[in-house]
């Protein structure tokens, strides 16, 4: 576990759990643990649902995990989110994602 993940850890442990703690825990093992990065990005957007940045990130670790289908289903919930908020840059990049993803399948 890198230092990071450690440090985000300790502060979980203690109670302080939010989108953002998530987030950051997920980029933290996005890497080295795409199954529990993607466990961690899943639990972002179950405390806020139009964070267009942990979809996105929900979907790449659910793609480096083998889970293509959770990957495509994560893009396109991440894609009507992000247009919903303006996010356009968000929903360009998870487009360009999730149409590489359709290309495999």
């Amino acid at each position: 576990m890198n230092k990071a993940a450690q440090n985000f850890e300790k502060l979980l442990a203690q109670g302080q759990d939010s989108a953002l703690l998530r987030y950051s825990l997920g980029n933290a093992y996005l890497d080295s643990d795409p199954r529990l990065a993607a466990e961690h990005f899943e639990k972002a957007v179950d405390f806020d649902e139009k964070y267009s940045a942990a979809w996105k990130l929900l979907g790449k670790a659910r793609t480096a995990a083998g889970d293509d289908a959770g990957a495509m289903t994560a893009y396109e919930k991440g894609i009507a989110i992000a247009e919903e908020k303006g996010d356009i840059q968000a929903a360009k990049e998870m487009r360009v994602f999730l149409k590489r993803l359709q290309k495999t399948r």
